[in-house]
């Protein structure tokens, strides 16, 4: 079965800046985008997590390495300071190795992100 490395993109909202809560919904997040795709640990070469200039209360990384992801390579960066952007959004990129096609790959937006995709099949 041949393998190739693609990009899941997925992203969360969150109703406040709280760690814990922030915590849940990216914990959710990276949870699903690894199940719609039937991925391993061993899978996952790396994740960008990008924040909102408006998050503040903890690194979204922190979720991924909650979940058993440490030894992935994971990193956090801001998103950038758009007018009338979504606020309080947390974005990812996950790069894996896998057997799907481009067109089979599984992107997951929850909550008010559900937006910024709705072009995706559920």
């Amino acid at each position: 079965m041949d393998r190739s490395v693609r990009a899941l993109r997925g992203a969360t909202t969150l109703d406040n800046d709280e760690a814990d809560h922030l915590l849940q919904r990216v914990g959710s997040l990276v949870t699903e985008m690894i199940e719609r795709n039937s991925l391993e640990p061993e899978d996952i070469i790396s994740i960008l997590f990008t924040a909102t200039p408006d998050i503040h209360s903890i690194f979204p990384a922190v979720a991924a390495r909650n979940l058993g992801l440490g030894d992935v390579p994971l990193i956090c960066a801001q998103e950038i300071d758009v007018a009338g952007a979504m606020p309080l959004c947390v974005r990812v990129m996950m790069h894996v190795e896998t057997s799907l096609a481009r067109a089979e790959v599984r992107h997951v937006y929850q909550h008010n992100a559900r937006s910024l995709r709705d072009d995706l099949p559920e």
